[in-house]
């Protein structure tokens, strides 16, 4: 590592701590030649893939453009920060983890919605309905039945539709048919 002061070749680490996510090494350095000291900050370079739009165009995965669609998805709803943080992580991980180095986008669209299936119902189908280009009512009653079905509430979420608000003693919602 070259000095910043004085260019010189030859520095030397004089202490290394890791950073309490695990992700970088902070190393404090000291140079031979001049002796001004500095910091270093390592961190992992993994290359995530090139996102295939389905236009057919190709972009860098964007990790700031996933966060906003989860934020958009879960806008006003009762999700901690952390949650959404780890929901992204666990996205980027499995793009890391798949392999490839292209990913068509409706492939990331996918854990996305896994992501959020996992974290809250109305923020998946509220992800679902801009993701599956819902057209009509019909469309989010078909989706929300079929996450009722596959999915009953859990981890604390209010049902969609059946006996929703029964817990504040409202009557429950039904389904118009």
């Amino acid at each position: 590592m070259h000095c910043p002061f004085c260019q010189h070749t030859d520095t030397r680490v004089i202490d290394s701590r890791v950073s309490e996510d695990g992700a970088t090494i902070r190393r404090r350095r000291g140079c031979e030649a001049c002796g001004e000291r500095f910091s270093t900050l390592e961190t992992i370079e993994l290359k995530l893939p090139v996102i295939i739009k389905s236009d057919g165009g190709r972009e860098a995965f964007d990790a700031r453009k996933l966060r906003v669609g989860f934020d958009r998805a879960l806008q006003k709803r009762p999700v901690s920060e952390e949650r959404i943080e780890a929901a992204v992580r666990a996205v980027v991980h499995q793009l890391r983890m798949c392999g490839e180095r292209e990913v068509p986008s409706i492939k990331v669209g996918g854990f996305v919605m896994d992501e959020l299936r996992k974290l809250d119902h109305v923020g998946y189908v509220r992800f679902a309905s801009v993701y599956r280009s819902f057209e009509d009512v019909a469309d989010f009653r078909d989706e929300i039945e079929k996450l009722e079905r596959d999915h009953p509430a859990s981890d604390g979420q209010l049902p969609l539709l059946e006996g929703a608000g029964a817990a504040e003693g409202r009557p429950p919602k039904s389904a118009k048919r």
